[in-house]
């Protein structure tokens, strides 16, 4: 018999022995642990590079690194220029090579030559090589002025009637005036200013001319009847005088079988009317002694009759001469043809042979030359044998 004595008083259940509960087994449920801020990215993860910095972009060209490749482009082009051309022009070398100069000179041209010597074509196909606009003007004696700079006409418009001015051919880049002698004075005249000035003024308005801007004027040695001579004051505006003779016989049958076998190729544009603008800039800064300017200033005043220095033929042959304008377009000249030649200094051979073109509309023969048989061509060679380089050139060379 158990003795063992009870507390009736505590619930069923208190007395029993505490039930330990068993040791809990880690969870299998991973926790993932975030990366912190400073973590490496996975090594699985392609890492782009970053680009690198661009280059700084070249320092602009100098003015004398501009120059210079100005005159490396004029002297390869020269060769580029002679090679169009001749696919119309066969021969005339000594005519394209004066033609050349007054362009990249900015002076204007006087083309002498007989008809169906191609000055038409020569000078339209220049114009298309430099890409210039081209207007060709046929003088004839009712030509009227403003027929050439322009005239103002009445127009409506939708504030009412108003006078316009329409622009004539003298507002292009070239100008052909065929048979410039054909024409009275007063129509001659008209080309003055646009000559001089680059502009042309019409009802007291000023319209200035597109540059660059040239004029090439052909004569007729030919039929003088009915003509009419340009004075000595638009004589003195051209830069040249340009004579076109006969072709030699196989030059001539060179000419004949081509025009009739096949269509002459299109001539291609190789500069712009900037590129030409350039030049003039360009063919000023060429060097030239002072002795060259010196002989060409001593060349043209030698041609000037009654003067203390004159040599005996001018007094006897010559009734005018060769005023300032000559000497300064020799000198002009002579830069141009160094250029293209491929030199950067004048020589007394440019002057020399840039002398026939620039005096011979500029020394006036009187009744004696004439009766004697003398022409200007002998009177200019006369001058350059008169008036000596050799002088100069020693100079020059020291």
């Amino acid at each position: 018999m158990d003795t063992t004595a009870v507390d009736e008083t505590t619930p069923p259940g208190e007395n029993k022995p505490p039930v330990i509960n068993p040791t809990l087994e880690p969870s299998s449920l991973q926790i993932p642990t975030i990366p912190s801020a400073t973590a490496a990215p996975p090594t699985d993860t392609p890492q782009t590079e970053a680009p690198p910095a661009p280059s700084p972009p070249p320092p602009p060209p100098t003015p004398f690194e501009l120059d210079r490749q100005t005159v490396e482009r004029l002297t390869k082009g020269r060769g580029q220029i002679v090679a169009e051309l001749s696919k119309v022009i066969v021969g005339q070398q000594d005519v394209i090579d004066q033609i050349l100069i007054a362009l990249l000179s900015g002076g204007h041209c006087l083309i002498t030559g007989a008809p169906g010597l191609a000055k038409t074509l020569l000078v339209k196909s220049i114009a298309r090589i430099f890409h210039l606009k081209f207007q060709r003007i046929q003088f004839t004696p009712d030509l009227m002025p403003a027929d050439i700079t322009g005239t103002e006409i009445l127009q409506d418009t939708g504030e009412g009637r108003r006078m316009i001015f329409v622009k004539g051919p003298v507002f292009a880049n070239m100008i052909l005036a065929d048979e410039i002698n054909r024409t009275p004075p007063k129509t001659q005249a008209a080309l003055l200013e646009a000559m001089q000035e680059h502009q042309v003024t019409a009802s007291g308005i000023r319209h200035t001319l597109a540059e660059p801007f040239f004029v090439l004027a052909t004569q007729n040695p030919i039929e003088m009847e009915g003509t009419y001579p340009l004075p000595e004051a638009q004589l003195d505006r051209f830069m040249f005088n340009v004579v076109m003779d006969y072709l030699p016989e196989d030059e001539e049958v060179a000419v004949v079988t081509r025009t009739t076998s096949s269509m002459p190729a299109p001539i291609e544009a190789l500069f712009t009317g900037e590129d030409v603008l350039r030049f003039h800039e360009i063919v000023r800064k060429v060097p030239i002694a002072e002795e060259i300017v010196r002989y060409a200033v001593r060349l043209a005043a030698a041609s000037r009759p009654h003067q203390s220095n004159t040599p005996d033929f001018v007094n006897e042959w010559t009734s005018w001469g060769a005023g300032t304008r000559a000497g300064q377009f020799l000198a002009l000249g002579a830069k141009a043809r160094a250029l293209l030649k491929g030199r950067a200094h004048v020589t007394i051979e440019d002057i020399q042979t840039l002398a026939y073109p620039t005096l011979r509309h500029r020394i006036l023969l009187n009744y004696r030359a004439e009766a004697e048989g003398i022409t200007v061509e002998s009177v200019i060679k006369r001058l350059i044998e008169t008036v000596s380089g050799n002088a100069v050139s020693s100079k020059v060379r020291a």
